[in-house]
């Protein structure tokens, strides 16, 4: 059975929820699954603007015959080659093969490599470029190149005439939809954002600059509603969460709070972590999070590193290194160019420890953050006489939230 929505005039929602993938990525966890966003436009001409991914493509095919409603099928515009958005173009090209390819020239290459049997349909695509327009009547369709957010070929595609967005992985989240596609029709903050920010931190974080670069962009057109293609429609609000974008592709923190990371082995770091929170909630300080790196994914520690303005990395030494999760965590953070965050650790170790040296070395490869002097280092428990460095700890972090 379909299950289309009419987002803006003459445009649909054709896309479908995945609630049975445990992993986006095979890395990301997604207990509230995902869901693969597609649209079409009906005028003179149709378009389908992007595919999905293979599991839902019963679903998300049924969707697209439906909304065509016994027409033709006139153009598929690929904003992302990305397999989760392109995996049924074959599928589509097969029941509509009258279609014609909308894309920009770095899209070539990758059709022709995931798609070998359609190459001819490739060579005739309609190539477009940067404020290129393609009219379906009344719907003029302007192309705005968007490479490295996340893929180089990416680009969104504007409609002038619904002042409608479409833009690709920019500005979707993790989560299945339950029927209210619209971020008004839920309570976002509450319910998406965690997930939003985890998305954005983890996919499309480590391209700051190009997340700027669009947003520049976009603050040039008149925009009415962002489809993204995961998670919720964007049709109010939009600069409450454009802000976010802008505040996360700047590596700019959203809260003045702190983030205690910490791997422990046999529960004394642990305790010295959540004795630090203790103290940082005695002094004032609010949003405190405090997540154990062996069972919380490295994923949700990533976003809360993007969301804190102050982390607290609380680890032993393991083998001469680092405790195995956090240096997990310190790679992803690396990778993500993550910068701009105030740096604290807790170190632990027996008889020779080291993963405070270790670990300062990691901050040390990330731009604009400063670590502070004060640490707290333990020989297996957190010692009585050790409670004025904890509270030493405790108040340079304080006053760096606060400063």
């Amino acid at each position: 059975m379909h299950c289309t929505h009419l987002i803006a005039a003459d445009t649909w929602y054709v896309g479908a929820s995945d609630r049975r993938l445990a992993k986006f990525e095979n890395l990301f966890p997604i207990p509230r699954g995902v869901s693969y966003n597609a649209y079409v436009i009906l005028d003179e001409k149709t378009a389908l603007l992007d595919t999905a991914d293979a599991s839902v493509s019963g679903q998300f095919l049924e969707n697209v015959a439906h909304a065509l409603g016994g027409r033709s099928l006139d153009y598929l515009i690929v904003d992302h080659m990305e397999p989760d958005h392109a995996a049924t173009i074959a599928e589509v090209l097969l029941r509509w093969p009258e279609a014609q390819i909308v894309c920009n020239a770095k899209t070539v290459p990758m059709l022709k490599a995931y798609f070998p049997a359609s190459a001819g349909k490739v060579d005739e695509a309609l190539l477009v470029k940067e404020g290129d327009v393609l009219s379906l009547g009344t719907h003029d369709l302007t192309f705005v190149m968007a490479p490295m957010v996340h893929w180089p070929e990416v680009m969104f595609t504007y409609d002038k005439t619904t002042q409608v967005l479409f833009s690709a992985d920019a500005f979707g989240t993790f989560g299945a939809l339950d029927s209210n596609i619209f971020a008004d029709q839920v309570d976002f903050a509450r319910d998406w954002l965690d997930d939003a920010r985890r998305y954005y931190a983890n996919i499309v974080g480590k391209y700051g600059a190009q997340v700027q670069a669009v947003l520049k962009k976009a603050a040039g057109i008149p925009i009415q509603v962002i489809a993204p293609l995961h998670g919720p429609i964007w049709r109010q609000d939009l600069a409450w969460f454009l802000g976010k974008y802008d505040l996360w592709s700047r590596w700019q923190p959203e809260d003045n709070s702190v983030v205690i990371l910490y791997g422990s082995m046999y529960g004394n770091t642990a305790n010295a972590a959540k004795a630090l929170a203790g103290c940082l909630a005695d002094r004032g300080v609010q949003g405190i999070a405090v997540r154990d790196l062996s069972v919380t994914d490295v994923s949700e520690a990533v976003a809360e590193c993007f969301r804190a303005s102050t982390i607290v990395l609380a680890a032993p030494t393991y083998n001469g290194g680092i405790y195995l999760p956090m240096a997990h965590l310190l790679e992803d953070l690396k990778a993500l160019s993550l910068q701009n965050r105030t740096f604290a650790l807790i170190e632990n170790g027996s008889w020779a420890p080291m993963s405070a040296k270790l670990m300062a070395e990691r901050v040390g490869e990330l731009k604009n953050c400063t670590l502070l002097d004060a640490k707290l280092t333990l020989r297996g428990t957190l010692a009585p006489a050790q409670y004025a460095d904890l509270t030493a700890l405790a108040d340079a972090l304080a006053a760096a939230v606060k400063a």
